[in-house]
């Protein structure tokens, strides 16, 4: 069960800029897709002003251009498609790592639907 305030202890970004690796306090260790970020953005965008949720297409090679911490409970990650107004929290980053299987799939099926 994930903690309730995951903290990061490491966020690396590879020189590749297509990996995001992100450890907490609580021994998880995530590598994260620049792709899968870019989709999962919880930018208003894609989040559809509360709305049905966006599905973005055409990011397999969208590479991170930026981070910027947000004070001390985020990370806004910037695209090198011009995207950067999503602010991952450490609760949200810990959960795209940890349930990152049913949510890609889950993104993959509404992606093939779109």
């Amino acid at each position: 069960m994930a903690p309730s305030n995951p903290w990061p202890s490491e966020i690396r970004l590879n020189p590749g800029r297509d990996v995001l690796t992100v450890a907490f306090d609580d021994g998880a260790r995530f590598e994260l897709r620049a792709e899968y970020l870019r989709v999962e953005s919880p930018s208003a965008e894609i989040r559809n002003h509360g709305g049905p949720k966006t599905i973005l297409t055409g990011k397999a090679d969208v590479k991170i251009d930026g981070l910027e911490p947000v004070g001390n409970y985020a990370v806004r990650i910037g695209f090198d498609d011009g995207h950067d107004s999503g602010l991952f929290s450490w609760d949200y980053l810990h959960k795209l790592g940890a349930e990152e299987t049913r949510i890609w799939a889950e993104y993959l099926a509404a992606a093939a639907r779109a």
